[in-house]
């Protein structure tokens, strides 16, 4: 009877759609249909963003689910359906993973900068941002070895455009700051737990619907990568919870975290309590830029504003944007970054969120074997452009862009 329901509401939901579809819980509804949407969309999703499904933007949606449909459900669940067209980012089931953890990448290429004279300086928060004559002339940071001041040429940013804004020297007018300031985020908390159990459940993560715990989504950090648990009679979960900076979760001390999450992974029946035999706590400020319904103007704004004042100052990664980008995503607008610096005409604005994965065999073996096409040169495009980049395919990583 329920998957009558579904079938009916959502054939409903396809004769009359809402209109206009504003808010997240608009598309989900128009796409899916009321009874999959309250089934599977909207508790988990309220618990990621803590408001209502109807004060997130559409535009959340149609960046991360806009491949997702009830047909490409069922060509991936039933047997012997056919596996053609293009790879929806939801249902990946292929994915490279370092060995330790994304992290790994990182180091490496830290490594790399180091071994070719370059610094990498950790720890220093950036206080001043020096403009003169519509350019940037030097940032201001302060860190344990205290004030220092750098001049270059050329800066990028990956700091939260709040954070930037009121970092500008001299100020940004006030409507400027007020839109920066308007930006929202939600934080994110990982509890990790070492289990004394060598199996608790085949997936790398799964995701937690129950609006009776707290906790979102568990990461198995082992089917991840064997190397991630060294020894193999034990389990490493990550436990991840959304929050606010500063609210009641956020401020919960490491040990009253450690006791919630072991308390729930008991309640939803995934192992006994008794088996957590450790744990630790992560927390990240800003890890998630919020797609209210003011975002996009606010970030239009911001852009209108730094583009004639600091325009050697490009922006990049999920907060140097307040784009809602996956990792991959956001190293390719670094990438494009570079390429400008070094003579290109890449605008990583134009990438977007909704691309298809890289991971998938296919698009990587054509990524890998050197199939790449430049991007024509280009000029910096509206925030809501419809001509988007999707993947790495449209950066050249052996020529520039202005030699296309």
């Amino acid at each position: 009877m329920r998957t009558l329901g579904i079938l009916v509401s959502y054939i409903r939901s396809r004769l009359f759609p809402r209109k206009p579809e504003k808010s997240l819980e608009d598309f989900i509804i128009n796409k899916f249909g009321r009874q999959l949407y309250l089934l599977f969309f909207k508790d988990y999703t309220e618990k990621v963003w803590g408001v209502p499904c109807t004060q997130i933007s559409a535009d959340w949606a149609a960046q991360r689910i806009r491949g997702l449909s009830i047909l490409s459900l069922m060509r991936t669940l039933l047997p012997g359906w056919a596996r053609g067209g293009a790879v929806v980012k939801t249902l990946t089931d292929h994915f490279r993973y370092p060995p330790h953890g994304p992290g790994e990448v990182w180091e490496k290429v830290a490594e790399i900068i180091k071994s070719k004279g370059g610094e990498v300086r950790m720890g220093e928060r950036v206080t001043a941002i020096d403009c003169k004559a519509g350019r940037t002339t030097s940032i201001t940071t302060e860190g344990a070895a205290g004030r220092r001041t750098y001049v270059a040429d050329h800066f990028i940013s990956t700091m939260p455009l709040a954070q930037l804004v009121t970092a500008l020297d001299p100020p940004a007018p006030a409507s400027v700051v007020t839109s920066a300031s308007g930006l929202r985020y939600r934080a994110f908390i990982t509890v990790a737990l070492i289990l004394d159990q060598a199996e608790v459940f085949p997936d790398n993560w799964i995701y937690i619907h129950d609006p009776d715990v707290k906790v979102a989504r568990i990461q198995n950090f082992k089917n991840w990568s064997a190397d991630m648990v060294p020894d193999q009679r034990y389990t490493m979960l990550g436990l991840e919870y959304f929050c606010s900076e500063h609210d009641a979760l956020w401020s919960a001390s490491d040990a009253e975290l450690i006791a919630i999450a072991t308390k729930e992974i008991s309640v939803l029946g995934l192992a006994e309590s008794s088996r957590v035999v450790d744990g630790t706590v992560e927390r990240q400020g800003k890890a998630y830029p919020m797609y209210d319904h003011e975002y996009r103007a606010n970030v239009a704004e911001v852009r209108a504003y730094l583009r004639p004042v600091a325009s050697n100052l490009q922006m990049a990664g999920r907060n140097g944007m307040h784009k809602y980008n996956n990792q991959d995503h956001a190293m390719l607008t670094g990438l494009m970054a570079a390429r400008n610096i070094m003579g290109g005409f890449f605008d990583p604005w134009r990438v977007n969120s909704d691309a298809e994965y890289l991971e998938e065999e296919e698009g990587f073996e054509a990524a890998a074997s050197g199939h790449l096409q430049p991007m024509k040169p280009m000029h910096p495009s509206p925030i809501e452009s419809p001509r988007e980049v999707h993947d790495l395919s449209a950066l050249d990583l052996t020529t520039s862009a202005r030699d296309s």
